[in-house]
């Protein structure tokens, strides 16, 4: 198939197909899963939560792992799950923080 000119590239030449559900839903279709917008945030703010919660538990399972048998875990390994945990957290109190900040402004607005 040669180049096209550009009296066939009128019109809709490919079909797009969404294929990925993650993906935004264009004009015409529903979405997979309608769920509203409270539960979508719902959803979101509980797994990164849950993200956060399992950073630390793994951060903690590995220290209790380096003290009580050095030899089965890495050091480098520790630190950096210790690090992570340490980000996570400090994200999470910045975009609490933040959250908080919003509503008290909001507050004061009356």
């Amino acid at each position: 198939m040669g180049p096209m000119n550009t009296m066939q590239a009128a019109g809709d030449v490919v079909k797009l197909a969404r294929t990925n559900p993650a993906h935004i839903v264009g004009a015409g279709e529903q979405a997979a899963e309608d769920k509203g917008v409270e539960g979508n945030f719902g959803a979101l703010l509980m797994n990164a939560l849950g993200g956060v919660n399992d950073s630390q538990r793994k951060a903690m399972d590995l220290s209790k792992a380096m003290v009580t048998d050095p030899n089965s875990v890495n050091v480098e390994d520790v630190t950096i799950a210790l690090a992570n945990a340490n980000l996570a957290i400090s994200m999470t109190k910045a975009v609490v923080d933040r959250a908080l900040a919003a509503y008290r402004e909001i507050i004061n607005v009356r």
